[in-house]
């Protein structure tokens, strides 16, 4: 689970500055490194225990399932020289059809895991989306980017950095203030509002 929520992407946009008009230079933006905040993110640790209490069983039933294939396959191929050819046919037909079986059984366990976790996680992503879209606001951001590797920015000023600032929001901590935009700054953006509790 701990690779899936560092995988898992959280809903930012994603704009490159040279995607921005000319006359939008005056714009305040700043970035966050989302793969620090799912990995300090309250809950997470939590939810990673129960996901992995919770799919034990899973696990447990997959090796059985597993160690029983193996274990017919190998008898069967200690015995196919010495069965005659419909016998051989026979046998070889029922384990292929075991081990579809085996495919289809393990696809099914690793769907309900899979949306488990869906379940688990999606409380996490939803507040850190909420701390960001806080931050973004309190600090009269226009945008904040995620600057995690892998992503398609390649440079970035380290002091628009609000990383620290979202996992304060996130802890319930307060942080330090950002400084407001002037009165006669850049307006916020149209359309953008806060999220409902």
């Amino acid at each position: 689970m701990r690779d899936l929520l560092r995988a898992t992407p959280v809903a930012l946009a994603f704009l490159t500055a040279l995607s921005l008009p000319a006359h939008a230079q005056g714009i305040k933006v700043a970035y966050v490194q989302t793969s620090v905040l799912l990995e300090q993110a309250p809950g997470r640790a939590e939810a990673e225990a129960q996901f992995d209490k919770e799919t034990g069983g899973y696990r447990d039933q997959i090796k059985r399932m597993s160690d029983s294939l193996n274990a017919l396959v190998a008898d069967f191929q200690k015995r196919q020289a010495t069965l005659a050819a419909a016998a051989r046919e026979t046998q070889a037909k029922g384990l292929q059809a075991k081990e579809a079986e085996f495919q289809r059984r393990t696809q099914e366990l690793e769907q309900k895991a899979q949306g488990r976790q869906n379940e688990l996680v999606q409380p996490i992503l939803d507040k850190i989306k909420a701390a960001i879209e806080d931050v973004r606001v309190e600090g009269g951001y226009a945008m904040i980017f995620n600057a995690d590797q892998g992503s398609p920015i390649v440079a970035v000023d380290k002091s628009l950095n609000v990383t620290e600032r979202v996992l304060s929001k996130l802890k319930g901590t307060t942080a330090a203030a950002a400084p407001r935009p002037s009165s006669g700054g850049t307006p916020a953006p149209s359309g953008v509002t806060r999220p409902n509790p």
